[in-house]
């Protein structure tokens, strides 16, 4: 069997690249390779299991749950949980993996499985590949009492909303917030912190149906948002994706806040704080040029890794780093959390504001994005995106172009069959006019 792990875990059409025969063997193949690695020789491996409001996840969620405990794991149903709730009660809860069934901001049709590590740590390269590599594999089944128990676990959402809560610098009393669900996971966990912290809050998208998740709504669909907090007069809203591990804002005048211009405003708040180490912040290629040169403005070095929140957490725990993230809104605060919490990243941006009396439009001012164009490439065989003598010519040349005002990058996409290009330059029509060139060469290249 070829990989099947993304840079997210395992991820596909519901049903049919990703069935419930494969969520059972995942489970089995995890079940060995990280109960063998438990905390606790002594007792019989434990396993928390949530997922978002799929449809698709409550039959994945019945087959994991049998795969895990037929391989002799107990297990405790966290039921629907954000993946930095999961991550948070794996730790919490001393279990010895997690498993998050979630496709996060993708369409509803499909949908993933993640699995984490005692102490909820996302797994790297090395593990995935074990787990891959005992796929149905012979085994001795457990039998009798040896078989893993299964139970519910009803205090885990709220065990989850008190850490958000006491993880905030500053109550909220005073802010109007809008919340943009995405009627995904977080739509009990986020207004119920806010809630908590004494903001005014207005909830947008948080009637899950099984169906509607992420369906023009939440972090990849932003127009929603824009219209609420400019309608309700709020300071300021945030919006989550389908598993709440990225979050996206909209300032009081309905422009938005991406995850670079949050990346930034947290940076600053934790030098401020003395609480950046190293004065050193950790982004993907994909930040804006922009941000590194606000970063450098402000004395602080910016560690650039491949895209996937994994790989910078990776560079965080090997630099020993403190805050990191990505464009895309994932924000990962070490003091606090494991992986990207939206959740958590909208709570300490709603702190900085009221502890510096500041809006958010003049905090994200810190910095100026240059214009960025991405254009993704569906129907090409991404595998040779890399490799291609005549498209990385192309690459050359179009940086060549550039000559240091903006930059070009190109990349097979970790969680679609799409290949990335994008393009920063001094103007909006400079930057289309070289993607837009680069994307008409990888169709003609890699044509399948």
């Amino acid at each position: 069997m070829g990989r099947i792990f993304g840079t997210d875990g395992v991820r596909g059409l519901a049903n049919r690249d990703l069935t419930a025969e494969l969520a059972v063997d995942l489970a089995v193949a995890a079940a060995h390779v990280l109960g063998e690695r438990g905390a606790f020789a002594d007792t019989r491996p434990t396993a928390v299991v949530a997922r978002d409001t799929r449809a698709s996840g409550e039959f994945l969620e019945a087959a994991v749950v049998a795969g895990l405990a037929s391989a002799g794991v107990d297990v405790h149903r966290l039921g629907v949980v954000p993946t930095p709730g999961c991550a948070y009660l794996t730790s919490f809860l001393e279990a010895d993996m997690g498993v998050m069934i979630s496709a996060s901001h993708n369409p509803m049709p499909d949908n993933g499985i993640k699995f984490l590590a005692h102490g909820g740590h996302k797994l790297d390269d090395a593990i995935e590949r074990q787990i891959e590599s005992r796929l149905q594999e012979p085994w001795e089944r457990p039998t009798g009492g040896d078989v893993g128990r299964v139970g519910d676990s009803h205090s885990g959402l709220a065990a989850y909303v008190r850490h958000l809560v006491e993880t905030a610098p500053a109550r909220l009393e005073g802010l109007r917030v809008v919340l943009d669900c995405a009627h995904g996971a977080a739509y009990e966990t986020a207004p119920q912190t806010f809630e908590q912290l004494g903001a005014d809050v207005v909830t947008i998208h948080a009637t899950p149906d099984g169906l509607n998740i992420n369906d023009n709504c939440g972090s990849t669909h932003l127009e929603g948002l824009q219209k609420a907090v400019l309608q309700h007069g709020a300071d300021v809203g945030f919006a989550f994706d389908g598993d709440a591990d990225r979050c996206l804002a909209v300032d009081a005048a309905g422009e938005i806040v991406d995850g670079d211009q949050i990346l930034a405003v947290l940076a600053l708040a934790a030098r401020d704080a003395g609480a950046l180490r190293n004065d050193t912040v950790v982004a993907t290629v994909m930040s804006n040029l922009g941000f590194v040169q606000a970063m450098e403005r402000e004395g602080i070095t910016t560690v650039q890794t491949a895209v996937g929140d994994r790989y910078v957490l990776e560079a965080m725990r090997a630099g020993k780093f403190s805050l990191g993230g990505e464009q895309s809104g994932h924000v990962i605060i070490a003091e606090h959390a494991t992986t990207g919490d939206g959740v958590l990243a909208a709570v300490q941006l709603a702190a900085r504001m009221k502890q510096a009396g500041r809006p958010m439009a003049e905090l994200a001012g810190v910095m100026t994005r240059l214009p960025q164009v991405l254009v993704n490439v569906a129907g090409v065989d991404r595998s040779r995106s890399d490799s291609d003598p005549v498209l990385q010519g192309q690459v050359t040349a179009a940086a060549a172009r550039l000559d240091g005002r903006g930059r070009v990058l190109l990349r097979p996409s970790g969680t679609e069959p799409v290949v990335r290009v994008m393009v920063e330059a001094p103007t909006e029509d400079e930057a289309a006019d070289v993607a837009e060139q680069l994307a008409g060469v990888v169709r003609e290249q890699l044509a399948l």
